[in-house]
């Protein structure tokens, strides 16, 4: 009974020892093929990569060619990136035996699930889409979003994203999704835009001096628009000041240097002139009881 037990043994290390040999025997292969296997998706990353990048250089220049909007030029070109990069990592996973069409009918059939886990990203896709097709702004625009309070000019519009530059220099980044459902405020839509400005002068000062020296300021200034009224009023009886509004009209591209401009030189007028303009203050009464020493 003893000598059948250990039969069965010997037996049972001898077919391990002959799986090890066997499997140490074809390591060497099996090294070799996946070593192959590695350099061809290697060299069909490479390949892809350069594919890519003048497909994409070609779609930009034929683009450009047919006038397209700088928007829709990037848009495309994320979209094409994105497309084709995934269709390489597929032919790249096919090299080490995984099977494309089983990857794809796996991620179909779990289409409920990742479309879930993409559910933002889908938005903003569409967000995208969104603003291409009905064009509430575009590259170069200067703008204002109500969702996030963001100010600036548009400067890419891409797949998920749209970048932005604030006038302080700051770059800010903001989803399609976002921006498709908040109310946007578009300064560029037109050619020129309106230059409000308020000034406040103390009550006892002139009215109508006041607005001759500003109105004066308008009418001097270069980059104010003739084709268009210049405006000085009376806009508010405030609580320390009488409030006048200087209105006028200028180009988008020169709106920030004219406010700056007029600012500066409304309040070198109204010195001139010898008009008060009006500060917070605070006037402090000390009141003396009697029997107190103050």
């Amino acid at each position: 009974m003893v000598t059948s037990d250990m039969e069965i043994d010997i037996e049972q290390i001898s077919r391990e020892l002959s799986a090890l040999e066997q499997f140490v025997d074809a390591l060497p292969e099996k090294a070799f093929g996946l070593g192959i296997r590695v350099l061809i998706a290697a060299l069909l990353f490479f390949v892809g990569s350069k594919l890519i990048k003048l497909v994409r250089r070609i779609t930009k220049k034929s683009l450009q060619r047919a006038s397209a909007e700088t928007g829709v030029i990037q848009f495309l070109d994320g979209l094409i990136k994105v497309g084709l990069y995934g269709l390489l990592i597929l032919m790249i996973a096919g090299n080490f035996g995984f099977d494309a069409t089983g990857v794809v009918a796996l991620v179909g059939s779990a289409g409920v699930t990742v479309g879930l886990a993409l559910q933002g990203s889908l938005s903003n896709l569409a967000g995208g889409v969104l603003i291409l097709m009905l064009k509430p702004f575009k590259v170069g625009d200067y703008i204002a979003e109500s969702g996030h309070g963001t100010e600036g000019t548009v400067k890419e519009i891409g797949i998920f994203y749209s970048r932005f530059e604030t006038p302080d220099g700051k770059t800010v980044v903001l989803p399609n999704g976002s921006l498709a459902n908040n109310a946007i405020t578009n300064a560029s839509y037109a050619p020129f835009r309106r230059v409000d400005l308020k000034i406040g002068i103390a009550y006892d000062a002139d009215i109508k001096a006041a607005k001759q020296a500003l109105l004066a300021v308008l009418e001097q200034d270069a980059d104010v628009m003739r084709t268009e009224p210049v405006q000085v009023f009376v806009d508010d009886l405030a609580d320390s000041a009488v409030v006048l509004g200087m209105r006028c009209f200028c180009e988008n591209a020169k709106y920030w240097d004219v406010r700056w401009r007029l600012l500066e030189n409304a309040k070198l007028a109204l010195d001139a002139a010898q008009i008060e303009i009006p500060f917070a203050q605070m006037d402090v009464h000390v009141k003396e009881e009697k029997g107190v020493s103050v």
